[in-house]
């Protein structure tokens, strides 16, 4: 049982790496424009709007609180390891957690401006503090974070319900001609520039990660991952969850109105990410699509070194110092530059795994984080 769940764990990650591109490929495709993925656009009013707008119901927000409520987990794993090895906590963690602020820092100005991973990082170190103070204090704090979410996105999705696309879409012209005609230099100078415009999102969203990720806790700590009659309970509950409410409530991505689908992605999304995690599970139980899991196992133990990739090979793809293709492909080229990418990592992920345990930037990553307690080791024999 303890395989199942590992397995688990590493297929769901990599599902939402994959997934979370699913998503971001949208904006890369279209110049960097990140409203790109809330429209107004009616769904039958082009194949164009059709394709992108079903493929998006099935992927925006709903990869994103996957992955975030995977960080919780890999979190309380992380945790209960310490409590075994009675090692001070957060102690190592909150080195680690800087590190993977640094690690989205570069990536944010030398790869994308879209990065989660400093708000992660930020995330991160708030929950090792409020993970050990025991689970009453975890479910209050669920509590005070998701109303504070739920009052901030509930008044945002307000104004821009009733808002034009003229407000919504700002400024669109200057940032494309960046990405169409600009160097690599000119995008650095861009997100340093806006560098606070850009963060709005990354900094507005920790609430809510701070909810999915001590959702993603106490998931680990209900056995959800196990293959007992209390595992199965909780993933049946689970499975109802988002499927009789995830999925109604998903479905009004397609009402053509930007403040009701932002409503979808920050609100809506995690319920159907719900169901989405129990359908993995049981895949991987039967052992179904045996090829496929084993794929998204390889990227999911890589996890790291899979997201950053994906971004850089998206960037070579689309942007003008590379092929140059944003704005120039619609949405079923947009489609099968996803798949393009997915299987390149499926190769990468799978050839790299035969030779080395770890992902490059997670071996480093690691490194790093027991370097400073490597060398404080050495200071005391010394001494």
């Amino acid at each position: 049982m303890q395989v199942v769940r590992i397995r688990s764990l590493d297929v769901l990650r990599g599902f939402a790496i994959l997934g979370t591109l699913g998503t971001n490929i949208w904006v890369f495709a279209s110049n960097g424009n990140p409203t790109l993925i809330f429209t107004s656009e009616h769904l039958f009013s082009s194949l164009n709007a059709f394709l992108s707008q079903v493929w998006l119901f099935f992927v925006n927000g709903k990869l994103l609180g996957m992955l975030t409520i995977m960080f919780g987990i890999g979190l309380e794993i992380k945790y209960q390891k310490s409590l075994q090895k009675e090692q001070k906590w957060p102690g190592i963690y909150i080195w680690s957690s800087i590190l993977l602020f640094i690690d989205g820092l570069l990536h944010y100005f030398l790869v994308m401006e879209f990065d989660v991973l400093m708000s992660y990082a930020i995330t991160a170190i708030i929950v090792a503090f409020i993970v050990k103070a025991g689970t009453r204090v975890i479910k209050i704090c669920l509590w005070i974070f998701g109303t504070i979410h739920i009052l901030f996105f509930s008044l945002l999705s307000g104004v821009l319900m009733f808002t034009t696309d003229e407000f919504v879409m700002y400024n669109q012209q200057h940032i494309a001609k960046i990405y169409m005609n600009g160097s690599w230099f000119d995008q650095i100078m861009y997100r340093y520039q806006d560098f606070w415009a850009l963060r709005a999102e990354a900094i507005s969203i920790i609430p809510m990660n701070i909810c999915l990720f001590l959702f993603g806790v106490l998931l680990m700590r209900s056995g959800v991952f196990t293959g007992d009659e209390r595992g199965k309970r909780v993933r049946k509950k689970l499975l109802k969850l988002g499927l009789l409410i995830g999925l109604p409530l998903n479905l009004l991505s397609f009402v053509p109105n930007v403040g009701i689908q932002v409503m979808v992605r920050y609100f809506f999304a995690p319920f159907l990410t719900l169901a989405y995690m129990v359908i993995i599970i049981k895949l991987v139980e039967k052992g179904s699509l045996k090829w496929l899991t084993m794929r998204l196992e390889e990227i999911g133990k890589m996890a790291l070194s899979c997201y950053v990739l994906q971004n850089i090979l998206a960037s070579i793809i689309f942007y003008g110092w590379g092929f140059g293709l944003s704005g120039k492909v619609e949405s079923i080229g947009t489609i099968i530059c996803w798949i393009v990418i997915s299987v390149l990592l499926m190769i990468f992920a799978n050839l790299w795994r035969r030779r080395f345990k770890s992902g490059p930037l997670e071996a480093l990553w690691r490194y790093l984080t027991l370097l400073p307690f490597q060398k404080r080791k050495q200071n005391t024999k010394t001494m």
